[in-house]
């Protein structure tokens, strides 16, 4: 018989008529050619004449051929406009849109599977971009920030960011020619005196140049004037404060500018205040209050007391090589325009050979430091878990897509191009991609919270993490990339098969081998990145575990409470008197209840390089290096029973005593790396002498040798350390020097409680009511924070690893199970055969396993490359670190293995009879 529907769409193909109207004209007139071919059937015409008879209709003069002329002149493509077209279009997106809405609303498991996949993958890859674009992407918060450097003088084996004295500020203010502005800047504290508790308060000190080379405005008030940063004056200190102090001490009040309040008991006024977003640089706790460096330029020397640190603004057109150049430059002319101190050995020649170099590095690169690469390794690992979830939502559309090939099939037989069903196909992908864009948006939301929770505090620009519009704006691309990703092999496979014709469509239900050829290679995708993933995460457990093992020179932290003492400022420049303040409240700590031993330091491990010195050490009966100036070497001063109450070993000698600092303290103890440089073992390094390079400074006695102690960083190697006594005679040039600020180590089982910290701060006050107590935390607090970012980056990956590991398993099992089910005639066929259960559930696992092993060994290589990335992140373990490999390899095969097996279990169990009685 002669197909008239598709006769009657041939003839009206270029009449571009909607889906729907088409439909019904072509129903129309092909029952009217059915009738006339019937007709001529009846009469005793044979069929090709009956045929003919029916198709005359369409000659000129009938009534069917003026109504399809009538219908080509409707629709003549000269009559169609852009805005005709246009609204055509729309009305098949709309009609495909309401049609993929009924269509997930009948598969609502399908529906929610494929928008939850996705927005998990999405949720994850916005909140890490989120945190990569706050931290590393979006400029700083001041003017033509990208013009902003950081100035620096790096010295071998020196630590901490000290770089600046003020002589040599106001040489590279005076004689530059490549920078707009330079200031230089001091980390400080001050204690808030307005009667009642005392506060500390953080404190940064500037000179002239420093707030203009940032560029912010205050919020109300002024910066300093170039009085204010000259010499002291009579009268209250001007100081800028910080939104949130003017906030917490004067409840907002516009009145705030000119009052003045009590610092270190002394008068100070109110100058300005800074907006509520203003950060000075990104120091992890921001200033409460900003005072002025006050230089009287006639009395100042070279004093080589390089306690400030640099910051310039470019002019335009500069770069920072041409600025490094510049100070370079600068250098001799500095050296030979200050007067030196009278110290010996101190010369020209000797500033000169000091091994320093100028380092100008853009701000924020400077501030970033070494997160950028862990950030973007993250970046990858949740890439790599968003692709996983495009080749889950691939297969899972793919299985859909062959159920549907029917529905295909007869779609492109009613006339359905393939470009009609492809943009169908394409509207229900991006129907999936737009929900899981939402949900996936409200997770990442929920996500960022958590990430700037888990933060590690030394992560940069912490709070200024947040949602901002480039963010969405990816988030957009990534919904619109993982569309076309997990949607464009259904669009391609299933709208160019579409139109061949329904009955090879409806051809048996076994599986082509090029449908299931694509399955697998998504599922080996898959298990590759989820491999890759799982590895990363291995080599971050055990990196933590390496870290965990490691001896860092205590012990017991969660037994250590620390508290820093700060001494007022009318007592500077009497060490005498502060360090017997000092061992009087050692005293009274002692005697508290529950309190095993204490002593105190200038600085506890892993408080933070700032807290330590470098000074260049002499050794007794070596030389002087080449260069003329000698190493330096990493130092703090201690009290007799700190290294007791830190649970620190003594190798050789023993401990500093009260007796040896009541004598000078011309003693030391150091590190056992350091004993073993100068002496080849410890306790042959004991009875030698060190002092600095001042000629004048007095001899002192290695007395004792104790373990390795990481001061700074876990990462970092314990190095070479020397422990003054806390008060020295004949140090620096001068008769007396100590330490006007200590942090107490104390040890006792009531540490991390606040009712030992209410006891310590009432043996504080008893000595000096005016003394505040500041950075109260147990040890066990600073080793965790020293821990945090390799925590923060093992949690990601972990959480990576495991949804890419759930994905790939997920895969897996889809296959197997679709494989079972569309082989499921076969199988009755082989039971009823003979064949054993068991060997019919190896056919299956086989298939799983083969995918799983062929997706391991590509994830393999995908490791490799991904552990040498991250070998920054790494410590104390290879980035192709055997046991991780294993581990990972095996926990990846044991899941793939489990996830074949359970498909291929329920093959096994199919009864052969139910199967050939529903055939």
């Amino acid at each position: 018989m002669h197909d008239w529907h598709s006769e009657v769409r041939a003839r009206l193909a270029s009449l571009r008529l909607k889906p729907e109207r088409e439909t019904d004209i072509v129903d129309e007139i092909a029952q009217h050619l059915e009738g006339r071919y019937r007709e001529a059937i009846s009469a005793g015409a044979s069929p090709d004449e009956a045929t003919r008879i029916a198709l005359a209709e369409f000659q000129p003069g009938n009534a069917l051929a003026q109504r399809i002329a009538a219908l080509k002149q409707a629709h003549a493509p000269a009559a169609v406009t852009i805005g005709a077209s246009t609204s055509n279009l729309l009305a098949d997106f709309w009609h495909d849109l309401r049609y993929a809405a009924r269509a997930f609303a009948k598969q609502r498991a399908f529906a929610a599977t494929a928008v939850l996949i996705l927005a998990l993958g999405i949720g994850a890859t916005t909140a890490i971009f989120s945190v990569v674009y706050s931290v590393l992407i979006k400029p700083l918060p001041y003017p033509n920030a990208d013009e902003l450097v950081r100035l620096r003088h790096s010295t071998a084996g020196q630590l901490g960011g000290a770089d600046f004295e003020p002589t040599m500020y106001i040489t590279y203010r005076d004689e530059n020619r490549t920078l707009a502005s330079v200031g230089i800047w001091q980390d400080a504290s001050t204690t808030l005196t307005d009667g009642g508790e005392p506060e500390r308060l953080r404190s940064v000190r500037v000179t002239d140049g420093t707030l203009q080379t940032l560029g912010v405005q205050p919020l109300r008030g002024r910066w300093f004037t170039k009085d204010e940063h000259g010499p002291a004056a009579e009268g209250a200190e001007p100081v800028i404060i910080s939104y949130g102090f003017w906030q917490r001490r004067f409840g907002g009040d516009d009145d705030a500018i000119g009052r003045e309040i009590s610092m270190d008991s002394r008068p100070a006024r109110v100058v300005g205040i800074m907006p509520a977003a203003f950060r000075f640089l990104d120091l992890a706790t921001q200033p409460d209050v900003i005072t002025a460096v006050r230089l009287d330029e006639a009395k100042l020397i070279i004093n080589g007391g390089w306690s400030y640190q640099g910051i310039a603004r470019l002019k335009p057109g500069v770069t920072p090589d041409e600025a490094r150049a510049d100070i370079e430059r600068m250098r001799r002319i500095w050296i030979d325009s200050w007067p030196l101190p009278n110290i010996p050995g101190v010369t020209r020649d000797a500033l000169a050979a000091f091994p320093v170099a100028a380092v100008v590095r853009p701000l924020k690169d400077d501030i970033v430091g070494g997160a950028a690469s862990m950030l973007w390794v993250l970046m990858g690992a949740i890439g790599a878990v968003l692709l996983v979830a495009c080749a889950n939502i691939a297969n899972l559309t793919l299985v859909r897509a062959d159920a549907r090939r029917q529905e295909l099939a007869v779609r492109a037989a009613l006339g359905a191009g393939t470009a009609r069903i492809a943009r169908a196909l394409l509207v229900e992908n991006l129907v999936l991609g737009f929900a899981g864009s939402v949900l996936g948006l409200l997770l990442a939301y929920l996500g960022l919270e958590f990430l700037v929770a888990l933060g590690p505090t030394n992560l940069p620009r912490l709070r200024e993490i947040g949602v901002y519009p480039p963010v969405l704006a990816f988030t957009v691309a990534v919904s619109l990339l993982a569309t076309l990703l997990f949607g464009s092999m259904t669009v391609v496979k299933h709208a160019m098969r579409a139109a061949a014709p329904l009955v090879a469509a409806a051809r048996g239900s076994t599986t082509s081998r090029e449908r299931n050829k694509a399955r697998s290679v998504l599922v080996v995708v898959q298990v590759a990145l989820a491999l890759a993933l799982v590895v990363s995460a291995a080599l971050m457990i055990r990196t933590f575990q390496e870290l965990r093992d490691l001896d860092p020179g205590f012990a017991e932290p969660t037994t250590v409470q620390s508290a820093r003492i700060w001494m007022p400022v009318s007592m500077l420049g009497q060490p005498e008197q502060y360090t017997r303040m000092e061992h009087e409240i050692l005293d009274r700590i002692a005697a508290l209840p529950g309190v095993e031993s204490v002593g105190f330091a200038s600085a506890l491990p892993l408080e933070g390089a700032g807290f330590l010195g470098n000074a260049p050490i002499v050794i007794e009966g070596q030389p002087l290096p080449t260069t003329g100036f000698p190493t330096l070497r990493a130092n703090k001063f201690v009290s007799p029973g700190y290294f007791a109450a830190m649970g620190t070993r003594i190798i050789a000698g023993r401990e500093i005593t009260w007796s040896d600092i009541e004598t000078g303290g011309r003693v030391v103890v150091i590190s056992e790396s350091f004993a073993r440089e100068l002496a080849g073992e410890p306790a042959a390094a004991v009875g030698k002498r060190i002092r600095t390079f001042v000629e004048t400074d007095a001899w002192r006695e290695i007395v004792g040798v104790v373990q390795g102690i990481h001061e700074t960083d876990l990462y970092e190697d314990a190095g070479s350390f020397v422990y003054f006594p806390t008060l020295l005679a004949d140090m620096w040039g001068g008769p007396l020097y100590g330490t006007p600020n200590v942090a107490f180590a104390i040890r006792s089982e009531r540490a991390g409680t606040a009712s030992l910290m209410d006891d310590v701060r009432q043996a504080v006050w008893s000595v000096n009511a005016g003394a505040p107590v500041t950075h109260t935390r147990t040890m066990a607090d600073l080793y965790s924070g020293s821990l945090a970012r390799t925590s923060f980056v093992l949690v990601l990956l972990a959480i990576a690893g495991g949804m890419a590991l759930v994905l790939g398993i997920v895969g897996i099992y889809g296959v197997v199970a679709y494989v079972v089910a569309q082989r499921t005639r076969e199988i009755g066929i082989r039971s009823a055969l003979g064949a054993e259960p068991k060997e019919l559930a190896r056919m299956f696992l086989r298939q799983g396993l083969v995918l799983s092993c062929v997706g391991a060994v590509a994830g393999l290589v995908a490791a490799g490359v991904l552990g040498r990335l991250m070998s920054s992140l790494l410590f104390g373990v290879s980035s192709l670190d055997p046991v991780a490999y294993v581990a990972a390899l095996a926990a990846t095969i044991a899941a793939a293995t489990l996830a074949a097996y359970l498909p291929a279990r329920r093959a096994a169990k199919i009864d052969p009879m139910n199967t050939l009685r529903a055939e």
